[in-house]
C-alpha cells in the first residue's frame, strides 16, 4: 500500500493489520506469518495509531515540569509518520505488508486513525474465551512486574484487563468504519483446532501466498508461571518500578529518557530475577466466586456477539451469552 503524508516520499505501509486482541493468539499468529517469504512483519508491536493511550500504553506518555509529552499519532505529524513508515522499510520488495498492534480492536480511537491513513487495509482480529483472556492478561502482567495484586484486586486496579476481553462494541466500531470485507474475525480455539486451515484463511485473505505448516514452526514459546504467586507478587513490588520505564523508548529515542543505569537494570531482573518463581508449566485455578463474575459480566460486555459473528459462542466458551 502507497503512501505520503505531507508531501514527503511515497513509502509502503501495511496491507493488513493483526489487531488485536491481547492474549489470544496474536503472538503464535504473527510467528508463523512471518515465515512466509512474502509477507513482512515487524518483530516488535507497532502501537503507532493508539500511542496516546494511557490505559493502554502509559509507559508511552511522560509528566514533567513542562506539562504532559506525548506520542502524537496523527499522520500530519511528520516526524512521528517518518517513524512508523521507518517500521517497514526492510519490507517494501515483499508481497504483503502487515503490523501486528494487538491493543487496536478496543482503542477508542484508533479506527478512524487507520481508516485514514490506511483506507483499504485488511483488518484481523483474534478472539478467545473472554474470561481465559482476562486470566491470560492478568498473568502476563505477573510475569513482567506490572502489578503485585491479586486477580480480584488486579481486576479493579487493571481496567485494561476487562476492557481487553470486551469485543463486541470494537467489533462493530470497525465494522461501521470499515468495509466488512476488509475485516476478519478468528476464534483462538479454531486455530488451536487447525492451525493449517486457519493459516490458509488468512493468507488468502490478505491475498499472500499459502504455506505449509508441515516445514514451518508453529511453536513461539512456553508460558511459565510462578511456583509460588504469594511471594512472586512481593517481588512485583520491586520490580514493577524497574519495569515501569522500560518501554521508555519504544517509540523512537525522542519519545522518552532512560538512563544507562536502567538498562542495566532492566537487563538484571528479567535475565536472573525475574525467572527465579516462574517454574510452573499451568496458572493456579481461579476461584469460582470470580469465574462466576466474569462470565456474567463479560457476556454482558459482549452482548450481541454471536449474533455478529453468526455463531453462537456459547458453544465454544463455556458459560457465555453472548446473545441479545
Amino acid at each position: 500500500m502507497d503512501m505520503s503524508v505531507s508531501g514527503q516520499q511515497a513509502t509502503r505501509l501495511p496491507d493488513f493489520i493483526i489487531g488485536g486482541a491481547p492474549k489470544c493468539g496474536t503472538t503464535s499468529l504473527h510467528f508463523i506469518l512471518g515465515q512466509n517469504p512474502e509477507i513482512g512483519l515487524p518483530d516488535e508491536e507497532i502501537h503507532y495509531f493508539d500511542a496516546d493511550d494511557p490505559i493502554t500504553h502509559p509507559d508511552f506518555l511522560f509528566a514533567g515540569q513542562q506539562g504532559l509529552s506525548w506520542f502524537d499519532a496523527r499522520p500530519a505529524h511528520a516526524d512521528n509518520y517518518a517513524w512508523y513508515a521507518s517500521r517497514f522499510a526492510p519490507f517494501q520488495s515483499v508481497r504483503r505488508i502487515g503490523e501486528d498492534s494487538t491493543t487496536y480492536l478496543f482503542s477508542e480511537v484508533a479506527p478512524a486513525r487507520i481508516k485514514s491513513l490506511l483506507p483499504d487495509v485488511k483488518l484481523v482480529f483474534m478472539l478467545r474465551d473472554p474470561v481465559k483472556r482476562a486470566y491470560s492478561q492478568y498473568w502476563h502482567l505477573i510475569r513482567s512486574a506490572r502489578t503485585s495484586a491479586t486477580f480480584e484486586q488486579a481486576i479493579i486496579d487493571h481496567a485494561s484487563i476487562l476492557k481487553g476481553s470486551t469485543f463486541a462494541p470494537h467489533l462493530r466500531t470497525y465494522l461501521k468504519t470499515f468495509d466488512p470485507a476488509q475485516v476478519r474475525v478468528v476464534l483462538f480455539e479454531d486455530f488451536l483446532a487447525d492451525q493449517q486451515d486457519t493459516i490458509d484463511s488468512l493468507t488468502d485473505f490478505i491475498d499472500a501466498p499459502r504455506m505449509s505448516l508441515e516445514t514451518a514452526k508453529t511453536w513461539f514459546n512456553r508460558t511459565l508461571y510462578p511456583s509460588r504467586p504469594g511471594l512472586q507478587r512481593l517481588q512485583n513490588r520491586v520490580g514493577k518500578h524497574i519495569v515501569a520505564r522500560r518501554y521508555r523508548t519504544h517509540m523512537g529515542e525522542g519519545s522518552g529518557q532512560i538512563s544507562p543505569f536502567w538498562h542495566k537494570m532492566h537487563y538484571r531482573w528479567f535475565a536472573y530475577v525475574a525467572p527465579l518463581l516462574l517454574t510452573r508449566e499451568k496458572a493456579p485455578p481461579m476461584a469460582e466466586a470470580t469465574r462466576a463474575y466474569l462470565a456474567q459480566h463479560l457476556s454482558a460486555r459482549n452482548a450481541g456477539l454471536s449474533d455478529l459473528l453468526d455463531r453462537d459462542l456459547s458453544q465454544v466458551w463455556k458459560g457465555f451469552e453472548g446473545r441479545g
